[in-house]
């Protein structure tokens, strides 16, 4: 069987690393498009979950998922001959997780990663970690996807559009075609490193958007924080190589605009609770999905020092999320900065 797009669906083989939220709405959108998907589960009680029941209960509840996904606990199994590999890791596993990997997949393989963070330790992207883990595989062959895009809400068949992004436009193109479906629209972009930095850094600053709503500061407050949070995501960007326009994009704004406002945020809720005078490690230890801004706050704040990239949003986020600074007092350090003019001259 081909799909229309010309993929033939039977020989095309897939497999998907990492069965959280993400991970698990990416495997059964490709799944009920007629593939045959091997994901990745982590937790055994996940995978009794999706045998018996039929739903991945603990980061998916409630949805049902194709007969064409089959979880596995063995990686190997997974990702051996495959064509293309979806990584949906938490970031900060990436690493030991693509490690286990390397000696399993084939150097012809397509991988793409719909994970969103920076490296604590080497300030690298997820395509980066991905260079030094799986170095047989062609840089070319990496992808990111990455865009607006609640996992609950692609899992419904909600219209979503995101972003594919790759050196090569074939290989864009193929993850495109490969996606793609009625419900969920992929474009496609060469541009790497800006797809990856607006996917992971709006993280940082939808935490601080739930600050301020904690601290009921108003929409006025929530609007001028995302306007000039984008600001510093660009500047981070500019410097590391990025394309700006990208930046007003699915990956940049779009994806920005989403997490700082939607009720199905992770990260924001985790600034709200903060705003509203909960301790960060009592909001951490309840959650059971990962709130992938407050690992990347670190990596943020270290790479913006070592690079000198002004990003004073980002670096009192870090303060209140490491340092225990007063979200208060943040917000005032903020609004008392010295005067400038609004648009950076580059």
């Amino acid at each position: 069987m081909q799909s229309k797009d010309g993929i033939d669906m039977n020989n095309f083989k897939i497999g998907v690393v990492g069965a959280g939220s993400w991970g698990t709405a990416l495997a059964n959108l490709l799944a009920s498009k007629g593939f045959a998907i091997d994901l990745w589960v982590f937790e055994k009680e996940v995978i009794n979950q999706i045998v018996e029941f039929g739903e991945n209960q603990y980061f998916l509840p409630d949805i049902k998922l194709s007969s064409n996904l089959k979880p596995h606990h063995d990686l190997a199994e997974v990702v051996s001959g495959k064509d293309l590999l979806l990584v949906v890791v938490p970031s900060h596993v990436m690493r030991e997780t693509t490690l286990i990997m390397t000696s399993h997949v084939s150097k012809e393989a397509i991988i793409a990663t719909a994970s969103k963070g920076i490296e604590n330790k080497t300030h690298l992207t997820m395509t980066g970690v991905l260079k030094e883990t799986l170095p047989q595989i062609p840089a070319e062959h990496l992808a990111v996807i990455s865009g607006p895009s609640f996992a609950r809400e692609v899992a419904q068949n909600l219209p979503t559009v995101v972003t594919a992004a790759s050196k090569s436009l074939e290989i864009a193109t193929l993850v495109q075609q490969v996606l793609a479906t009625p419900y969920f629209r992929v474009y496609t972009s060469a541009d790497v490193m800006g797809v990856e930095l607006g996917g992971s850094l709006k993280n940082v600053i939808a935490i601080a958007a739930g600050v301020i709503d904690g601290l009921h500061l108003g929409l006025n407050t929530r609007a001028a924080l995302i306007t000039r949070g984008m600001t510093e995501i660009r500047r981070l960007g500019v410097k590391l190589g990025a394309n700006p326009r990208t930046f007003t994009g699915l990956a940049g704004y779009g994806d920005l605009i989403l997490t700082c406002t939607g009720d199905l945020s992770r990260n924001h809720t985790v600034g709200k609770k903060i705003g509203e005078g909960q301790n960060v490690k009592d909001i951490l230890g309840e959650m059971r999905m990962v709130a992938e801004g407050v690992k990347t706050a670190k990596s943020v704040y270290n790479l913006s020092r070592e690079l000198g990239v002004d990003m004073p949003i980002s670096h009192e986020m870090y303060r209140i999320l490491y340092e225990d600074l007063d979200p208060k007092e943040a917000v005032y350090r903020l609004m008392t900065r010295d005067l400038k003019q609004e648009l950076d001259e580059e």
